[in-house]
């Protein structure tokens, strides 16, 4: 039985290796290593595929979310909604800020926030909302939108598994004030290394952003504000431009993946196992179903003894992670989202897993829950 890996990044390289290592070479003989007009570019060329104004490169999605923050002031006695089911530099950035992250609980069939008790979490604090387009799929933004604008409040969006999902016609990253972006390897347009970006239609946000990024400096060695020094390298903007172009495709792939996957599981009746709810628009960085309860962390090893290996995205909600037990929030605080949190189970998802390696993941699944 051969190994199946949760991602497997090195079948980009074969599709499109020779382009790569030229783009890198180019960079390697031009001396221009950090900045210039690769950067330039790259910027543009994303900011096109988005549909916004402007478009500013950082040195990573956790960069691209805090300096985000501070391009809008966010700070101490300030207060950002965000979800508890998600990564953690989700509400890590806010911190970071000094302002304070204030967790809803999640919709059980999307993962994403749960607009409808946004209302009920702003206090004259509330300064900001980032809804989190988990997994590749597209938070609901009219609602959310609508309720910021009535209470005006920005939202942030973090896309940063979600670069190509839309939502009503619109990109993701185009319909908030801000959207932040990982080039992460892992990400559907993946580096060879860390990388953001952030995309807005406001052009004092992306003065300010760039700012932030090359140390609260607007002119060298004239210094503005205490900023932090988060560039993005031009080796890895060369080799993001060259990916660019093969996005599309690779998320209708991973689309493909999705739908088979879904019909594949259904057919096979599989006690113990909700597949994820069916989304047009998601861009599935991440394909992840729900296990019985007390069951998950068995099936995961026992995938693992045949050689399939699945990832558990996120076994601990934000909101009883150590550093933020100073929240006050008590175990049963966001029941949707504790209960998500011991079934999830992400299956290997990247854009070359072939429809053999599928089936052998739903054969072993069938073999292991008939047996549970």
């Amino acid at each position: 039985m051969n190994k199946i890996p949760p991602f497997d990044v090195s079948q980009q390289y074969q599709q499109i290796g020779d382009r790569l290592n030229q783009a890198a070479i180019d960079v390697l003989a031009s001396g221009q290593y950090v900045g210039g007009q690769v950067v330039t570019q790259f910027e543009q060329s994303f900011g096109e595929y988005i549909g916004s104004q402007h478009s500013v490169a950082c040195n990573s999605g956790t960069d691209a979310l805090y300096l985000a923050m501070r391009a809008l002031d966010i700070g101490a006695g300030d207060e950002v909604i965000t979800v508890p089911f998600t990564f953690f530099s989700s509400a890590e950035t806010i911190s970071m800020t000094g302002a304070k992250p204030v967790f809803i609980d999640i919709e059980a069939h999307s993962f994403n926030m749960n607009v409808d008790l946004i209302e009920s979490a702003i206090t004259e604090r509330t300064k900001a909302i980032m809804p989190v387009h988990l997994f590749g799929r597209p938070t609901d933004m009219t609602k959310l939108m609508a309720i910021a604008q009535k209470h005006n409040l920005y939202v942030i969006e973090d896309c940063a598994q979600a670069t190509g999902a839309s939502y009503a016609g619109a990109r993701v990253g185009n319909i908030g004030h801000v959207g932040c972006f990982s080039f992460y390897p892992t990400k559907n347009l993946g580096g060879c290394g860390d990388g953001g970006m952030i995309t807005t239609n406001d052009a004092a946000i992306a003065t300010k952003f760039r700012i932030l990024r090359e140390h609260g400096s607007p002119k060298r060695y004239y210094h503005d504000y205490i900023g932090m020094n988060s560039r993005l390298d031009s080796l890895q903007a060369a080799l993001l431009q060259v990916k660019l172009p093969y996005l599309e495709q690779w998320n209708h792939q991973r689309r493909q993946i999705s739908d088979r996957y879904t019909q594949l599981l259904q057919a096979a009746n599989l006690p113990n196992v909700i597949t994820p709810h069916h989304c047009p628009h998601s861009v599935w960085n991440q394909y992840t179903i729900c296990i019985g309860a007390g069951k998950r962390d068995y099936v995961q090893s026992q995938l693992r003894d045949r050689q399939i290996i699945t990832m558990i995205y996120y076994p601990l909600p934000l909101h009883l992670q150590e550093v933020y037990k100073d929240l006050g929030y008590a175990k049963g605080a966001f029941p949707v989202t504790e209960d998500i949190c011991d079934r999830v189970l992400s299956l290997p998802m990247f854009p070359e897993l072939s429809e053999a390696q599928q089936q052998q993941v739903v054969e072993a699944l069938a073999e292991i829950l008939t047996n549970v």
